[in-house]
């Protein structure tokens, strides 16, 4: 059964950088891709429309939460995920791996699986490979995620080590539990800081029949240099015929460094979760709305920009609705961000095919460095 096709368009001599076309069951996706996190089957506050236009093409939900609220038999009556919010591409679903480990005081790693206590009613759940698996068949994403245990990045090599095995093992009952389902299926390669488990994860995953492969375990409390030079060391492990998942990262410019070293699909609620704060990616770098600079301004947020958000409102309106934590400004704040993360994949993606890829990653990361409230 062929469940997902990855075509490699371009590569480049001096990076490991790479344009490809994912063909899901709900479409064919341009990498590298951003994915914006839905979740709870939404992108906080914005409609569907509204995510297409902001060029958004395939999302993230979190299974996590859907299985709490509203549940897998409600997926199972109408039909899925995408029937249910009314979204037609592509959708990957985490396993709940990485709330499980959000969750340090209520939850319980055994060999079956992770019991915890649920946020909405109190009662007890038992998250195992298959039930991770099972809710994801009902919510009908395109690409399901192996439950994996998810430990800081700082852990020592033997705690590090038995997680691994562990994730190992999860992993080869999550392709055992998914049968016969025509949904994607990616392993996700763990083993913190360690060279060496890292190498022993990708040889043990790479061996079992998955269509794609996560990097997991990073952006928990490592270095960015360390995140930067596992990510490579973990991309190059890889097979070159599949996509490469970079979970939960990131930034403007750590999506960037992250396409350099060889990584295609990302997701993050960096664009909705930071401009709630007021905090805005320009052409000039970073700008924090909430600072008395912008009370009086007439200008766009990013001249640059032509989204919505930038040719309707000034920098003193969305002063304003950050200040007083009006819902308005949140939202319009999201859609230029989901658009400048969106733009930016696009300009990385034009630049790959162009060959000049090395020279453009050189001068974008100088300016995704920036602070704009500088200027």
């Amino acid at each position: 059964m062929n469940r997902l096709t990855f075509q490699i368009e371009a590569e480049l001599p001096n990076s490991q950088a790479r344009a490809a076309r994912m063909t899901t069951l709900h479409g064919v996706i341009e990498t590298p891709v951003f994915m914006p996190v839905g979740t709870q089957a939404t992108v906080k506050g914005l409609t569907v429309e509204t995510l297409k236009k902001t060029g958004s093409r395939m999302l993230l939900a979190n299974t996590y939460h859907l299985m709490l609220r509203p549940g897998k038999e409600v997926f199972q009556k109408l039909g899925g995920i995408h029937r249910f919010m009314n979204w037609d591409g592509p959708v990957l679903t985490d396993s709940g791996g990485f709330q499980i480990f959000s969750l340090p005081h209520s939850r319980k790693i055994t060999e079956e699986g992770a019991k915890f206590r649920s946020y909405v009613d109190g009662k007890l759940h038992l998250l195992s490979p298959e039930e991770s698996i099972d809710i994801q068949k009902s919510i009908g994403s395109d690409v399901m995620m192996v439950l994996d245990q998810c430990i800081p990045s700082t852990s020592p090599h033997q705690v590090a080590k038995k997680a691994m095995e562990l994730t190992h093992r999860w992993a080869a009952r999550s392709l055992a539990a998914r049968g016969d389902s025509p949904q994607a299926l990616f392993g996700i390669i763990q083993g913190a800081c360690f060279e060496d488990l890292r190498k022993e994860s990708a040889e043990t995953l790479c061996a079992m029949p998955f269509d794609g492969f996560a990097v997991g375990g990073l952006a928990v409390g490592e270095t960015k240099t360390e995140r930067e030079d596992f990510t490579e060391m973990t991309a190059r492990l890889l097979p070159a015929g599949q996509p490469r998942y970079l979970m939960g990262v990131g930034t403007p410019i750590d999506i960037l460094e992250a396409v350099h070293r060889g990584i295609d699909l990302f997701d993050c609620i960096l664009p909705s979760a930071l401009a709630k704060r007021g905090t805005v990616f320009t052409s000039k770098g970073k700008l924090q709305m909430r600072r008395t600079a912008y009370k009086f301004s007439e200008d766009a947020v990013d001249s640059d920009c032509s989204c919505t958000t930038c040719e309707k409102y000034s920098r003193a309106y969305l002063h304003h609705l950050t200040k007083t934590d009006e819902y308005l400004g949140w939202k319009l704040l999201s859609i230029h961000n989901l658009v400048f993360y969106h733009r930016l994949m696009a300009e990385i993606r034009e630049h790959i095919f162009e060959g000049d890829f090395f020279s453009y990653y050189r001068e974008k990361r100088a300016v995704l460095a920036l602070s704009g409230d500088e200027e």
